[in-house]
């Protein structure tokens, strides 16, 4: 795939909650929300302030976000289901999913 999103957009990969509840309940496609959480693929080179000059992102490529249920626009490239949204929709980074897993 060969796609640059422009200025301050990300483009991003939903992440698919587990189908099934801590307790083994399994959760049917109809009852499943969106996913919050995603991969991001690519990013923009940044926004330009008021002063003109270039503002680089806060996220890069392979970080794992968190983003409001509605955020983004739904695209579909290559056969895939993607998120083009604006750096501003993302409420945070997650970071070292490993050991969250692993207090949890």
């Amino acid at each position: 795939m060969a796609f640059r999103p422009l200025h301050d957009r990300i483009l991003v990969r939903r992440i698919e909650a587990d189908e099934k509840t801590a307790g083994g309940i399994i959760i049917p496609d109809t009852a499943k929300e969106k996913p919050q959480e995603g991969e991001v693929l690519a990013v923009g080179p940044g926004a330009r302030n008021d002063s003109g000059q270039l503002e680089p992102l806060d996220v890069k490529v392979g970080d794992r976000i968190l983003f409001g249920k509605w955020s983004g626009t739904e695209i579909r490239l290559d056969g895939e289901d993607l998120l083009i949204m604006k750096e501003s929709d993302v409420m945070g980074i997650i970071e070292n999913v490993a050991g969250m897993k692993k207090a949890a």
